[in-house]
């Protein structure tokens, strides 16, 4: 058997986030959390586990990439706005999300269905969206949006954060649930459990003609509390001389923004990998997860996890043993492995290794979670190899008199060996070549 050579990882052309420090291995010495920082907690929901608070978000992914965002390839900066029309009015200085019509009506169709799934019929439906739709006039607000900013401020700074129930319109995992009390409108206020920045002032003072058109009604300071506003690119049958205005000012003719309020919220989430929740858990003790409001011990995670992913005991210890070893390992399933290990993580290098775990006896037997055939090995080694990357087996070696009794507490990989084997393809007419050259 060759002694395998390392190969340095590939970097990434463009990156676009700042690493930050990790988070910090503790040691008896420094208790379950030795810096003392704040503890993150998650959920379960439909056997996944899922953060939401955004404070826990950034501080999960920023310290080890920990999870991924449910709206979004990895990085969770999930926005709501549509690049290409923020660019377009990016003159106008407005600070709130710029979205189209057709984005717009996406929104209202899910929030109509959600509605006839709560029993009401058409007519109510569209009643109660149509009043709750109509273009909004904020012009004069300045002064009640300020108040409400210091109100906010005043809550961070004595940590009172305000709390309502889960809405369905602004939660995706939530339930469907509508409540008796409606707001003026007659549709039920969008909760603030991550309350959205006040509006601003729409008008550009600089400007005598506003491209942003406003209208009745206009909203008290209360309901700016509840709700997302939006604005939404409209055609607009505009006469010769406010073409003239629209030309001066470098926009579109037949194009204006309306400020309406978004009838479905959708906020993204962090989503972990079983793995990845238990390390932070059991190694780390920087999070607690819930299960129905109720905290789970480290043992009734061990089983939990276990149950839902028969092979979990495996590819945790080759997850547990690889981030020790500084390696940053995310969900290998796209490339047919168990785990792909980064350098820093993933926004900063492509991934050097798939991997592939198997917890095997001294003499390399045991229950193989996938039965390789030289075919299979083949074509999983070439499409490895395909994506720049280098097919590893990890072996998890577990000493002959251990029990199963002893396999079903998190302590039992501390007898564990690990045996890694690096696979590569062997080629008779490069060797050739090559023993020419010598």
């Amino acid at each position: 058997m060759a002694e395998a050579v390392f190969h340095p990882p590939r970097r990434k052309r463009r990156v676009y986030e700042s690493y930050d420090s990790p988070f910090p291995i503790s040691t008896p010495q420094d208790g379950a959390y030795g810096r003392g920082d704040k503890i993150c907690q998650a959920e379960i929901i439909n056997n996944n586990v899922i953060v939401r608070n955004p404070e826990d978000i950034e501080q999960l992914y920023s310290k080890g990439f920990f999870g991924k965002g449910i709206l979004s390839r990895s990085q969770p900066g999930y926005g709501i706005s549509e690049p290409a029309l923020v660019l377009k009015w990016q003159d106008a200085k407005l600070n709130m999300p710029i979205i189209s019509s057709k984005k717009f009506q996406h929104y209202v169709e899910w929030a109509k269905s959600h509605m006839k799934e709560q029993g009401l019929d058409d007519g109510t439906v569209n009643k109660l969206l149509l009043n709750y739709i109509e273009p909004l006039d904020l012009e004069g607000k300045e002064e009640q949006t300020s108040g409400y900013q210091n109100e906010e401020t005043q809550a961070m700074e004595t940590d009172e954060p305000k709390t309502s129930d889960g809405d369905p319109h602004r939660d995706p995992l939530g339930n469907c649930d509508f409540s008796n009390e409606l707001d003026r409108t007659g549709f039920q206020a969008i909760t603030e459990t991550h309350p959205p920045n006040s509006p601003p002032r729409l008008r550009d003072d600089s400007k005598q003609d506003d491209c942003v058109k406003q209208e009745s009604p206009v909203l008290s300071i209360e309901e700016y509390r509840h709700q997302e506003f939006v604005l939404v690119q409209e055609e607009s049958a505009s006469g010769p001389e406010e073409e003239n205005t629209y030309e001066k000012s470098q926009l579109n003719k037949k194009e204006k923004l309306v400020c309406r309020r978004n009838p479905f919220r959708i906020f993204e989430y962090l989503q972990l990998s079983l793995e990845e929740a238990f390390f932070l858990v059991y190694a780390l003790g920087c999070l607690n997860i819930y299960y129905n409001e109720a905290p789970l011990s480290i043992l009734k995670l061990w089983e939990f996890f276990s149950e839902v992913q028969p092979n979990f005991r495996t590819t945790y210890m080759a997850y547990h043993y690889f981030r020790c070893k500084g390696w940053v390992p995310k969900v290998g399933l796209k490339y047919g492995t168990d785990l792909l290990l980064y350098r820093k993580g993933p926004p900063f290098y492509h991934a050097s290794y798939s991997v592939v775990a198997e917890l095997v006896n001294g003499d390399f037997e045991g229950s193989s979670q996938r039965s390789f055939s030289w075919k299979s090995l083949t074509s999983l080694n070439r499409t490895t190899a395909n994506v720049s990357k280098e097919l590893m087996f990890c072996y998890l070696i577990k000493p002959s008199d251990m029990t199963e009794e002893e396999m079903s507490s998190p302590e039992c990989f501390k007898r564990i060996k690990v045996q890694e084997l690096i696979l590569h393809r062997w080629v008779s007419s490069r060797e050739r070549n090559e023993q020419d050259e010598l």
